[in-house]
């Protein structure tokens, strides 16, 4: 049954049912409640909640729970994410599952708590230092907050890789009517045997590492990499879409912005407009082969983001200049209207028509 959540509470539990075994974070607005909830409910079952010093010593703390085998997670925003990527970059390297939830807020520096999309470069090209890229998930409401905080351990799990949820604060912060899904047993990853460290047990011990001193050893750890994306790549392309089967113009957006371009997408139909809506669900792998399709078909794209234009420069690449790719967004943590969509949309298909 339906229930009215907030976000964070909702992620978190989420993370819960779906069977995270430890939580380490460290508190920054727009995410705390995550934390909080995560506080209270873990020692409730028996699994670990540890709020670490920092940033810093939370991925660390990550890192050596994920070398286990064991669903863990940590959550944060922006800056905390910033002081991370040392320990995703080795997290990447050493093929263990990790989910983390970033809720962002405004930026760059300290910036605000309000709502903002400005991470999306930092968390889609690496999120650290080397070649690799993280999944990640981008909601644009609570129940999808939900649903896609359990696929992501799921998909933790299958690529033993970094996946981030990428929301914002308003979805951190908003309530509305989600179902959370039904608990699942604690348990660890389903391959654990084969690379986890769970004490040699009469076998050769695992050794997880993210150092390898030789360049062509590097070298071939770095095409293990390579070839695990180009898999992520291939099959975890994932997008909503609507109204795109005879659109000129299509509008692209992700998560709260996508959201509110839809409602501005539907109120351009109602006038007469022919104009589709495209909603990234995977920042990465960009579901750069179904937009490329569209992209043979659409006069022109308009991309809608809350920061200075980030996604856009990958919508861009996907089209290649088959047709124009204009971009309009707001910063600060300012949440555009449906309304000032609706006047970019009526602008630029007054252009192409």
């Amino acid at each position: 049954m339906p229930e009215l959540l907030k976000g964070n509470e909702a992620i978190a539990e989420a993370a819960i049912r779906a069977g995270v075994e430890a939580y380490f974070g460290y508190p920054i607005t727009p995410q705390t409640e995550l934390l909080e909830h995560m506080s209270r409910r873990m020692p409730e079952l028996g699994r670990v909640f540890l709020q670490a010093e920092s940033e810093v010593a939370a991925i660390n703390m990550v890192y050596g729970a994920a070398c286990t085998g064991k669903r863990v997670m940590t959550s944060t925003s922006g800056p905390g994410i910033s002081l991370m990527q040392e320990g995703l970059s080795y997290i990447a390297a050493s093929h263990v599952p990790v989910v983390i939830i970033d809720i962002m807020r405004g930026g760059p520096g300290l910036g605000n708590i309000q709502p903002s999309q400005g991470d999306y470069f930092q968390i889609t090209r690496s999120a650290g230092h080397g070649d690799y890229h993280s999944i990640v998930l981008a909601p644009s409401s609570v129940q999808e907050s939900i649903d896609f905080t359990v696929l992501a351990f799921d998909l933790a799990e299958k690529y033993r890789h970094i996946v981030f949820v990428a929301g914002d604060g308003l979805i951190g912060q908003m309530m509305e009517p989600a179902e959370l899904p039904p608990m699942r047993p604690v348990r660890d990853a389903p391959d654990a045997d084969e690379w986890a460290l769970q004490g040699a047990k009469g076998r050769d011990p695992h050794i997880i590492t993210s150092i390898h001193l030789g360049a062509i050893p590097l070298e071939k750890a770095n095409l293990k990499i390579q070839a695990k994306l180009a898999e992520i790549r291939k099959n975890e392309q994932r997008y909503v879409e609507s109204d795109t089967h005879d659109a000129d113009l299509i509008v692209v957006g992700f998560g709260t912005a996508g959201r509110i371009a839809g409602s501005a997408v539907k109120a351009a139909r109602e006038q007469g407009m022919k104009v589709g809506m495209f909603r990234p669900i995977t920042l990465w792998p960009f579901p750069e082969d179904r937009l490329s399709e569209l992209a043979d078909q659409a006069k022109a794209f308009l991309v809608i983001e809350m920061n200075a234009g980030q996604m856009v420069e990958d919508v861009r690449l996907v089209v290649n200049g088959r047709a124009p790719v204009e971009f309009w967004g707001r910063m600060g943590g300012v949440v555009p209207l449906p309304e000032d969509v609706f006047d970019q949309i009526e602008a630029l298909y007054k252009k192409i028509s």
